[in-house]
């Protein structure tokens, strides 16, 4: 997993803690903690469950409990880096939304994501707009991204089943089961392409601009 407060990554089992909170009408409860080995803090987790064998199961004492809900309560959200301010603010506004949404329903946060994603890639990269999986088909075809962030975009097509297109398409409105990680996943998708249809740009802008102005302090003329 990644840790929600430095974003260092790490394998969950370390330091893994849990403890049985009771049992109401509506389940067993537990809270669990791991501590991230990097900055060394503790990360909370509220687990719902119901006695009994299954394929996923938490151990409290001597009783297996085979858990259906998880959520995250310290800390309450997922620390991400600041959109870079070359984002358009229409975009920014949907990634920040899909970012604070991640751990109360990671579902709502990948339908958000992917919003976003079809959204920049109608904008920036210029696809002709139809279902997600059919644009994110024409910026590979176009050869326009890295190799390694083309096959990170390629992924998110495995990613649910596409839903909360800006556009009606064949899953209109559907916001479908993920896991968090799959969800998370999105959101670093999109902090790379950010970097290459947003920032790299301006940089290149700004360094172009740069070079002109001592150009034509030199009065020689432009690059072009």
């Amino acid at each position: 997993m990644k840790c929600p407060h430095c974003l260092e990554s790490f394998h969950e089992q370390q330091s893994a803690w849990s403890v049985g909170l009771g049992t109401d009408v509506e389940a067993e409860w537990i809270l669990g903690r791991t501590t991230c080995p990097a900055c060394h803090k503790f990360i909370f987790f509220l687990l719902e469950g119901a006695k009994g064998p299954a394929n996923q199961q938490g151990v409290v004492g001597a009783k297996h409990v085979a858990f259906w809900g998880t959520t995250m309560v310290r800390p309450k959200g997922v620390a991400r880096a600041p959109v870079p301010p070359e984002v358009p603010a229409e975009i920014a506004k949907d990634y920040k939304e899909a970012c604070l949404v991640l751990t109360e329903s990671p579902k709502a946060s990948a339908a958000l994501g992917r919003r976003c994603l079809q959204h920049l890639l109608r904008t920036a990269a210029g696809v002709k707009p139809g279902d997600l999986s059919s644009e994110i088909q024409q910026v590979l075809e176009s050869k326009s991204l890295p190799t390694s962030i083309a096959e990170n975009v390629d992924a998110v097509r495995n990613i649910g089943n596409f839903a909360a297109h800006p556009n009606k398409s064949t899953t209109t409105g559907e916001v479908l089961p993920v896991e968090p990680e799959e969800a998370e996943w999105t959101l670093d998708v999109l902090e790379s392409l950010f970097d290459v249809y947003y920032v790299q740009p301006a940089l290149a802008r700004a360094k172009r601009d740069a070079l002109n102005k001592k150009l034509q302090d030199a009065k020689k003329p432009p690059m072009k």
